[in-house]
């Protein structure tokens, strides 16, 4: 698919700024993304809709299916990130126009505080507990405990730029 054989979609994802908000209903949920027919613009020639959403910009939770995330029907409002050349639709995110969960806990919880938490998640070289609602945090040594597990944390660390929150346990 090239933009000279659609004229009229290259013209409006040309015409996109980054950052403008675009609303739009969710036409299709697949494992790989979300499609949203846009309110404004052409319709797609082969997908359900102009605006498409990678399952990292659905949301800044943890979601393990798109369908997660949103819901067939639903209205969305998300903002363009780009306009993807080779697919001829327009990158959106969600997540973006949502308020970032770890900057709201960092403004709020300090380093040296306590805090209870549920296990969500064992790895080879640790446990993540969720601290606060989309906000997980790794402690490095896996002590005994499993999914579910409710458990008392320390914060060690609150790292913005890498997107990370360290933990230990409280001995």
């Amino acid at each position: 698919m090239s933009p000279d054989e659609h004229p009229e979609l290259d013209a409006f994802l040309s015409s996109l700024e980054l950052g403008r908000l675009m609303s739009g209903t969710v036409a299709a949920i697949e494992r790989f993304g979300v499609f949203v027919k846009l309110d404004d613009g052409p319709d797609h020639p082969l997908f359900a809709g102009v605006g498409f959403v990678s399952p990292a910009e659905l949301s800044w939770r943890r979601i393990s299916s798109t369908s997660d995330a949103v819901q067939l029907g639903q209205r969305v409002t998300a903002e363009f990130l780009q306009y993807d050349t080779w697919n001829m639709e327009a990158r959106l995110s969600l997540k973006a126009t949502q308020p970032d969960p770890l900057r709201t806990f960092s403004d709020v919880v300090t380093v040296g505080q306590e805090l209870r938490g549920r296990v969500t998640m064992l790895v080879p070289f640790g446990v993540f507990v969720e601290i606060a609602d989309g906000v997980e945090g790794l402690v490095p040594v896996p002590d005994l405990a499993q999914p579910g597990d409710e458990i008392t944390v320390v914060v060690a660390e609150i790292d913005q730029k890498r997107r990370t929150v360290l933990l230990t346990g409280r001995g």
